[in-house]
């Protein structure tokens, strides 16, 4: 069994009581990419440090917003102490995989543990995965949680163990955006959302795909049909980022063996990468989903 490369760390949180007693952030994305790199700086200064550092290329690792119920009171959001809430990170390298998940067993993010989230406290309740061996979405105790190496994610169709499909759906869970010529662009055409996909993995997995992935993507897939929105996300200075949230399906024209076993990899591989920009700080929370579960 090849190690683990690939790690979504699904954590569920309850507030202590004196994080409700005041209004809290609408969005936490920050707040969660400070505290995987504090979980990082403490095992590990020289990799947090290397982290932190924007080189303008992807990020080996996503943070979610927090996710759950924030009651309203005279319009402001706030934590409900009867509430669970859940994080998600997730890790593009095995070291990364590997001492999140340790944090999660025995360190500063298991289920007992407090941490701060926005100079909030928090207990942690749960941490999924529960093991750290490569499997598969519907081997996990939970679809956003799991763990998996590139070798065997491209495995599964690239040496002929499964037919690649004609359509691919995915998730998008939060705001999602991409950066095209300039500007932000909030709808994932099947250039951009693939294009995203096949950039971190080709920064990050030992054996990259061909450039021409892209091109296939922009010139032999539609969107077959979608059910998307957009949302807005407070940005650090007062602005504004727009995103599309729900979901999209995507339909080959020129239906090609090889290449659809890449697009299928890739759609696999956006549980643990995200999609389009600021996946770091909580945009782009993307997984593929079956075709019941289609827009529609």
């Amino acid at each position: 069994m090849t190690a683990p490369d690939l790690l979504s760390l699904l954590l569920t949180l309850r507030p202590m009581p004196e994080a409700c007693q005041a209004p809290v952030p609408d969005w936490w994305g920050r707040a969660a990419h400070a505290l995987l790199l504090e979980v990082v700086r403490r095992a590990d200064p020289p990799l947090a440090e290397r982290l932190h550092e924007d080189n303008g290329g992807p990020r080996p690792f996503t943070a979610s917003t927090l996710l759950g119920r924030f009651p309203r009171r005279e319009g402001l959001p706030y934590l409900d102490p009867g509430q669970s809430y859940t994080l998600r990170l997730t890790a593009l390298e095995a070291g990364l995989a590997e001492l999140l998940f340790q944090a999660a067993q025995n360190g500063p993010l298991a289920p007992g543990a407090s941490v701060e989230l926005d100079h909030l406290p928090f207990r942690v309740e749960k941490a999924e995965p529960l093991s750290l061996a490569p499997s598969d979405v519907e081997d996990q105790g939970h679809p956003w949680a799991g763990s998996d190496s590139y070798q065997e994610l491209s495995a599964a169709y690239l040496l002929a163990r499964i037919q690649p499909p004609r359509r691919i759906a995915l998730l998008l869970a939060s705001p999602t955006t991409f950066k095209s010529g300039g500007m932000h662009v909030p709808y994932p055409s099947p250039e951009l959302a693939f294009g995203s996909l096949l950039e971190r993995w080709n920064a990050f997995a030992p054996i990259t795909f061909p450039p021409e992935a892209r091109r296939y993507a922009a010139e032999c897939l539609a969107v077959g049909r979608y059910r998307l929105s957009t949302h807005t996300v407070p940005l650090k200075g007062g602005g504004l980022r727009v995103g599309a949230v729900g979901q999209v399906v995507y339909v080959t024209l020129n239906y090609d063996r090889y290449w659809m076993s890449v697009i299928a990899t890739l759609a696999g591989f956006a549980r643990y990468a995200g999609l389009g920009a600021g996946t770091a700080m909580g945009l782009g929370q993307c997984r593929q989903v079956q075709a019941a579960q289609e827009a529609g």
